[in-house]
């Protein structure tokens, strides 16, 4: 298992392939398509863990936005116009704990949002009362403490795919499994979890995805660092007490931006074009300071 050092930092950075996520399935090759990368946010910063819609002619992309000196993320939207000009930009959501994977969900006429918020300990769904930065809760889904919590609906049901905290890195190996007949459950346990244990393919990366009738789901590769590249898992059986699933292509940084050679760890669908995270690592022992700031100001009660 690999170890983390406070003197290195991940920072990251988000991208707009041109392209659709499933045509980019069915080559494995990002670099050959354009990409559009979102404004970068400075020193010890980062976004990350992008999702999208296309709305009313324009696209909003939430991420997670993190700064090391509180380490406590928020989700942050970024809108674009058809020509993907940035339109406008700011806080979606902030909560008293940290917020990341922020899913947006589609259902009729609303809009919902998943993020993850483990810290809280449940996992709780939002719904838009102005899109993109104005947000409601509507109810908890699951009384877990639920990690990049995926939802897709498939065959007459929603499917949640999602990992859950522990020791070991049981974030990055175990693949678990929830169902219900609508968005707002009630959700089941599936009958077989954990249904993956694979430190190369089961912590969840995007938005699943079907594609010619075949579900795809993409997942973290965590076998050399955190989100060091994606795994794209076709689903072949899916049932409340059946699970298997194989890696059907491989999704690598590579070439993807000069700066940030280190990780890949998102890949989701909206509309036209596919979201996509890379990652640097930057080993500057100023990170020790930034982390003492930060504990300071928690002893006094200034953050």
């Amino acid at each position: 298992m690999f170890k983390k050092s406070a003197y290195r930092t991940e920072l990251w950075t988000v991208g707009i392939v041109h392209c659709p996520l499933a045509n980019l399935a069915a080559t494995g090759a990002i670099k050959d398509w354009p990409i559009t990368w979102l404004p970068e946010m400075g020193d010890f910063r980062f976004i990350a863990d992008p999702f999208g819609i296309p709305h009313d002619g324009q696209h909003s992309i939430l991420v997670e936005a993190l700064d090391y000196r509180t380490k406590r993320g928020e989700i942050h939207y970024y809108t674009y116009d058809a020509a993907w000009r940035l339109m406008a930009s700011g806080l979606a959501l902030r909560a008293p704990f940290h917020l990341s994977y922020p899913q947006i969900l589609r259902c009729g006429q609303d809009i919902y949002l998943l993020p993850e918020a483990h810290k809280s300990g449940k996992l709780t769904l939002y719904r838009a009362e102005r899109f993109p930065d104005h947000w409601q809760p509507v109810m908890d889904l699951l009384p877990l403490p639920a990690i990049d919590a995926s939802v897709v609906e498939y065959q007459r049901r929603f499917w949640m795919f999602y990992a859950l905290p522990g020791p070991n890195g049981r974030a990055m190996r175990e693949l678990h499994l929830a169902y219900a007949d609508q968005i707002t459950g009630p959700w089941r346990q599936h009958a077989r979890n954990p249904v993956r244990i694979a430190l190369d393919s089961a912590r969840p990366g995007g938005t699943p995805f079907i594609k010619e009738g075949i579900l795809y789901l993409p997942t973290q590769d965590c076998v050399a660092s955190y989100g060091a590249a994606i795994n794209l898992l076709r689903i072949d059986s899916l049932t409340p007490t059946d699970f298997s699933a194989e890696i059907a292509t491989r999704f690598s940084p590579a070439g993807l931006h000069p700066n940030y050679p280190d990780g890949l760890h998102s890949l989701s669908a909206c509309g036209a074009v596919t979201l996509i995270d890379v990652k640097r690592i930057d080993p500057t022992p100023a990170r020790r300071w930034i982390n003492l700031q930060r504990q300071l100001r928690r002893l006094v009660g200034a953050g």
